[in-house]
């Protein structure tokens, strides 16, 4: 009993954290719509000499959720690292509380905030021309907690193991860039060299924009286009990131008990 109502404990503060930054909320929801907008309109203008087969803006929509699920999940983990340089990680710790529960309470808490931005940003779907069916909204909506779930249980790995937030948001900007220019955002990853797709390969946002991309362009595009840009299955896209996700939160309490 204490084990589940301090995993509530912990989401719930987590949570109530990040609706009372407004500037936090602004910021994470400005960022996407940037990149949206800039890249976008303006690699769209560029690509339309080119018969592309699709909508370069509707292409590049679920790279940007994932981006946005990615950034936020990532940066809600950072408080694990405040917490420590505050103590109150050690007001915690010394409660009769099992340490699991914490890490898995913060995890949950990071991607409940990240599916939260991600479904915002799905309201931005009939602007851009994208017209998403209420049957493929459960799909979506698994696809987005896996990758909420899989970034959350790697920035908790990494929080668990840093000791200044300086330290952490190096870290991050190594880790982010990559993660989302190798993530097919941009571009399909099926015409890459081969390097380019072994890295994007172990890239957990590259299987959420795939499976995405599909369930959201599946009836707006012809089968055949969708074919040429799908790198997997959508089956095989949730796997990867079900056993991915599960992988991360179980390695992240297991550093987080033993760091601590």
């Amino acid at each position: 009993m204490h084990f589940f109502q301090t995993i509530y404990v912990i989401w719930q503060r987590e949570l109530i954290r990040y609706l009372r930054d407004k500037t936090r909320i602004f910021s994470s929801l400005l960022q996407p719509l940037m990149f949206l907008a800039i890249f976008g309109v303006g690699l769209q203008s560029t690509l339309s000499l080119t018969d592309i087969g699709f909508d370069f803006i509707q292409f590049m929509f679920p790279g940007i959720i994932a981006m946005s699920v990615m950034g936020v999940a990532f940066f809600s983990t950072i408080s694990t690292v405040w917490d420590r340089e505050f103590g109150f990680l050690k007001e915690i710790l010394v409660a009769p509380v099992p340490r699991s529960a914490i890490a898995i309470g913060k995890t949950f808490g990071a991607t409940t905030i990240a599916a939260l931005q991600a479904v915002i940003l799905f309201l931005l779907a009939p602007v851009i021309g994208l017209r998403l069916s209420v049957s493929t909204l459960p799909a979506l909506a698994l696809i987005i907690v896996l990758l909420a779930f899989s970034i959350s249980g790697l920035g908790l790995l990494i929080a668990s193991r840093m000791r200044t937030t300086e330290s952490f948001g190096l870290l991050m900007q190594v880790l982010v860039f990559p993660m989302f220019f190798l993530s097919g955002a941009f571009f399909p990853l099926t015409s890459v060299p081969f390097w380019m797709s072994a890295v994007a390969h172990l890239n957990p946002l590259s299987y959420g924009v795939d499976a995405m991309r599909q369930v959201m362009l599946s009836g707006q595009v012809s089968d055949v286009v969708l074919a040429q840009i799908a790198v997997h299955s959508v089956p095989a896209d949730i796997l990867f990131l079900t056993v991915f996700s599960a992988v991360m939160v179980l390695l992240a309490v297991l550093a987080f008990s033993r760091r601590e």
